[in-house]
């Protein structure tokens, strides 16, 4: 389900607090948002825990009501996407007829929505877009595209609003994941393919199935949500981005890939070459996640300057 949150105002006493709390070893962004300072000039000091004290990307701990949710919810996944599925949604979807509205009106739009998939989030989609980029922007300041690749990735949840279809939440978040091969298992919760009708499908259950070793991830059917959404919407609105930051776009949420290494056989050079950039994003992606709220309105100017340079004004979604 869709969960709906009111939308969080930070007190002048608790702003004047944040000032005075920031420690030598953070940095204070534009938007007010702190981060630790890198130690190594190419990373990002990840945190041991998240904001609810356990460990980041915890899926086996059920202890917590959330935790059994994101279990129910991968199971729901894993059991109905299928390859026929994913086609269907990519046609269906991929006519971009649903709205027409700027990069920051869609911002705005899901300012509301949280990801049920998600154990270590429980805040406006807005605030994580923002608090990704803003921990980048300082470590890649040169990166422009990346800071706006950023604040697009998770774009595509507006699947799960009305206006958009209102999606299930299995089809639209979570980790992704090839489909039309077999489903390795490096896949979370991997115990609950076994009811998805491909695994016993011959074309479809073996290592390469319906592809070829080296044909590239280009030509390789995701798993269907947020992530192939946006990267269609980006890549038929004629965005200048780098073909990178589509990359980034497309498989922020490919883990058994870029976290656990599986599915390499599919990859030709140019993947190889976008995965080095996929796998600092996802350091900011996952580890940047945060209580403390970025300022929206002070950094509004400069993420509208960068999508005025890689976008047209208005986008057919």
């Amino acid at each position: 389900m869709t969960v709906l949150v009111e939308h969080f105002t930070t007190d002048s006493g608790i702003e004047e607090k944040k000032m005075k709390d920031v420690r030598d070893d953070e940095l204070l962004l534009d938007g007010g948002f702190m981060v630790p300072k890198s130690k190594e000039a190419d990373g990002f000091d990840a945190p041991d825990i998240n904001f609810l004290g356990h460990s980041f990307r915890d899926y086996e701990n059920g202890a917590s009501e959330r935790q059994q949710g994101v279990e129910e919810f991968y199971r729901m996944q894993h059991i109905h996407q299928t390859y026929d599925f994913v086609k269907e949604m990519r046609k269906e979807y991929g006519k971009l007829n649903k709205m027409e509205m700027s990069i920051w009106e869609c911002c705005e739009l899901l300012n509301n929505v949280v990801d049920d998939s998600d154990p270590d989030l429980d805040e406006p989609q807005i605030q994580h877009l923002l608090q990704t980029a803003e921990a980048i922007r300082r470590d890649y300041p040169n990166e422009d595209w990346l800071h706006l690749t950023a604040l697009i990735h998770d774009l595509g949840k507006v699947l799960l609003l009305p206006e958009f279809g209102g999606l299930p939440q299995w089809a639209v978040v979570g980790d992704t994941f090839p489909v039309g091969c077999a489903f390795d298992s490096a896949n979370i919760h991997h115990k609950y393919f076994k009811e998805n009708p491909d695994n016993n499908t011959p074309k479809y259950n073996t290592k390469n199935g319906v592809y070829s070793e080296g044909c590239g991830l280009d030509n390789v059917l995701m798993s269907w949500g947020h992530d192939d959404y946006m990267y269609l919407v980006a890549k038929e609105n004629g965005t200048t981005l780098p073909h990178a930051g589509l990359f980034i776009i497309r498989y922020h949420s490919f883990y058994p890939l870029h976290k656990a290494g599986t599915y390499t056989h599919l990859m030709n050079d140019e993947d190889r070459e976008d995965l080095k950039w996929l796998h600092v994003f996802n350091k900011y992606d996952l580890y940047s996640k945060s209580k403390v709220h970025v300022d929206v309105e002070k950094v509004k100017p400069y993420y509208i300057s960068l999508i005025n340079k890689y976008f047209p004004a208005k986008l057919k979604w």
